[in-house]
């Protein structure tokens, strides 16, 4: 498993690493033939919404934290954080991934899952062809490859958009081909969770991506991969019980909920009052499950220099 957070200072006060990752190293790196056909040969390209008509009349977001309003063209500047109040309002798995990656370096991972309605759930299929419609997304998570300033890694994004991020056979078979494309490449794995859990639509079968990509993750780990999970809100049920929390370095968005289950069932069921705050980012923290909160429009350059600090570099050849 990936070292974070053993270091020495030197004379001069610089901070240098004792112990790197053994997953991948500075050079640019090939994709073996073996997965090229798991990667999209071009950039993920940003589609074009009626909101931007919307945009010019300039319609008013309301925050839902301090109910000032903004200009929704200042909330997507300002990546859906309230100006005022620091707020993490949700935003679209797309979105996240412009406000990351270096521009046009984002490649989206090819893994066809066909659908599957194992208990005719009613109207399912009719939903989820709406979702892939409204959102631009073919299931509840987007993963590809691409560079956080000049560091490659795959990618995986849970969208909150569609169906709640839960988890079902697709978003788990997408998961899991995530880590093993990401262990073929030698490439860090970055995965941003924001689910409900696991999709009830699917039965048992959903539970069962639990376990299946929790032996992904274990596997990735075991061959030296550096795997680093973002926690949003909300990140529950079986997502949190599984691959979400087992990851070598875990941060999360402030305010974030996280937990398998939610507060008030918790109180239900344990006849007593939670303290405050409880399962939110920073109580975590507090308690050590989280290694660290960092604010949405500085992730970039926190996800940049932990990549950095993990990179193997070749000594130059005399």
């Amino acid at each position: 498993m990936a070292i974070f957070g053993i270091f020495k200072k030197n004379k001069k006060g610089s901070i240098q690493d004792i112990k790197l990752a053994p997953d991948f190293d500075a050079e640019e790196q090939e994709i073996p033939a073996d997965i090229l056909a798991k990667v999209s040969e071009e950039p993920e390209k940003e589609k074009k919404k009626t909101e931007d008509k919307k945009d010019q009349e300039e319609e008013l977001f309301t925050c839902t934290g301090c109910n000032e309003q903004f200009p929704v063209s200042e909330m997507k500047r300002n990546l859906y954080v309230c100006p005022k109040c620091g707020k993490h309002h949700r935003i679209s798995a797309r979105r996240r991934i412009r406000g990351l990656v270096d521009p046009g370096t984002f490649r989206r991972l090819r893994c066809d899952v066909s659908f599957i309605d194992p208990l005719g759930y009613p109207d399912y299929e009719d939903k989820i062809k709406a979702l892939k419609e409204k959102t631009g997304l073919d299931e509840g998570v987007l993963a590809g490859v691409g560079e956080i300033e000049g560091h490659k890694a795959v990618i995986a994004v849970m969208g909150s958009e569609f169906l709640m991020g839960s988890m079902g056979i697709a978003v788990g078979e997408k998961i899991t081909n995530a880590f093993e494309v990401a262990d073929k490449l030698n490439l860090p794995i970055i995965i941003f969770t924001a689910s409900g859990g696991a999709r009830m639509q699917e039965g048992i079968l959903s539970l069962m991506q639990m376990a299946k990509t929790s032996a992904a993750a274990k596997k990735f780990s075991e061959n030296g991969g550096l795997y680093i999970a973002v926690e949003t809100h909300p990140t529950t049920g079986g997502v949190s019980a599984s691959f979400a929390t087992l990851a070598d370095i875990t941060l999360a968005e402030p305010g974030a909920l996280i937990g398998f289950a939610g507060p008030r069932v918790i109180e239900q069921t344990i006849g007593q009052k939670l303290p405050e705050g409880f399962q939110r980012a920073e109580y975590l923290q507090d308690h050590g499950f989280i290694d660290g909160i960092v604010n949405r429009n500085d992730m970039r350059d926190e996800l940049s220099h932990i990549l950095s600090l993990h990179i193997r570099k070749r000594r130059p050849t005399l």
